[in-house]
């Protein structure tokens, strides 16, 4: 499933970052954080991977 904003498609990076140890989980906050606990590494690299050209900054909750 890919990302639908370039921010859900970074708080993935940086979840990803953290789950791999690459990043200390105390520097994550938020989406990230909560990505981390509740994704597997798979899911993740499937948001992370995702293209951000054309996706808007941040896409509604409607």
């Amino acid at each position: 499933m890919p990302a639908k904003s370039a921010a859900q498609q970074k708080a993935a990076g940086a979840a990803l970052s953290a789950k791999r140890g690459d990043t200390p989980k105390s520097k994550l906050k938020g989406a990230s954080k909560s990505m981390m606990e509740s994704m597997s590494e798979k899911q993740l690299e499937e948001f992370a991977q995702t293209k951000r050209k054309g996706k808007p900054e941040h896409v509604s909750k409607h």
